[in-house]
């Protein structure tokens, strides 16, 4: 339990981090498709004979790059390329699967296993999260720039090519960071709800992103610690805490919420607040 609340904390931080970024950018949907196109890369890794997180990457990667040779090579816009790449991914995943004979349980690899998480994937995990919140405190302010104004970035003199593939490889390196904890499935919403609860409260990206973290660490503890006592799937009490977060978050926030917009009185209580 003590291990599981440890990577599920770990999965949070990192999550939280790149999901800010992603819905600056508006790659929502991006990490819709890499998580789905990770899964058939995970059985051709099992059938070879290498580490599952290296076939998971390289599948998600594959993904994402290809998306954009066709969206470049063709009339069809992007949001609808991803969804032909990554449901085709994700078909051949559930293909190769049933057509494996392995110990690979495809329930585990849906919908995460946190509770029952192996030690040398904890250690995987926490290597490849490290890796990634390294390489995010590095390039910050050049990704930041990025997602906020690509062309002023390309303008002082960024290479927004190669800021675009690096955003791209944190993005797959994470889901396979989720990929134990809530599996393939939910962890779009551990990339992408932590942001969204993030930008309803505040306007200021540093401010943003301590926001992210605090509610993806605390609804990752949180749905550890009640599927543990629930019997319940762990990803999923997650994401339910989370998304619980969001609605809050959008009827309450003081700047950006429903009530202010629509309850007079809760307006000015805020504004003399």
């Amino acid at each position: 339990m003590v291990e599981a609340l440890g990577v599920a904390a770990m999965v949070g931080v990192v999550c939280s981090l790149l999901s800010c970024y992603l819905v600056l950018k508006g790659w929502s949907l991006m990490g819709d498709a890499v998580s789905h196109a990770v899964l058939p890369g995970i059985v051709l890794a099992y059938i070879v004979g290498i580490p599952l997180a290296v076939g998971a990457f390289f599948s998600g990667l594959f993904c994402a790059i290809f998306t954009g040779y066709v969206k470049a090579n063709s009339r069809v816009k992007e949001d609808a390329v991803m969804g032909v790449i990554f449901t085709g991914m994700f078909a051949l995943g559930l293909i190769l699967v049933s057509k494996t004979q392995s110990d690979i349980h495809l329930m585990h690899i849906l919908f995460g296993s946190l509770l029952g998480i192996p030690h040398a994937q904890i250690l995987q995990t926490l290597c490849i999260g490290c890796l990634v919140l390294i390489l995010l405190g590095i390039f910050r302010k050049d990704l930041l720039l990025f997602c906020f104004d690509p062309q002023h970035a390309r303008s002082i003199g960024l290479n927004t090519g190669w800021l675009n593939y690096l955003l791209l490889s944190l993005l797959a390196l994470t889901i396979v960071v989720s990929l134990q904890a809530v599996g393939i499935i939910l962890v779009i919403a551990m990339l992408i709800t932590p942001g969204c609860v993030a930008i309803l409260l505040t306007s200021r990206f540093e401010t943003m992103l301590w926001i992210a973290i605090a509610s993806a660490v605390i609804s990752c503890l949180m749905g550890t610690y009640l599927s543990f006592f629930l019997d319940g799937a762990t990803g999923a009490c997650i994401v339910l805490i989370q998304s619980l977060q969001f609605f809050i978050a959008m009827f309450f926030s003081p700047k950006h919420g429903i009530l202010r917009k629509k309850i007079p009185s809760f307006s000015k209580l805020n504004t003399v607040s």
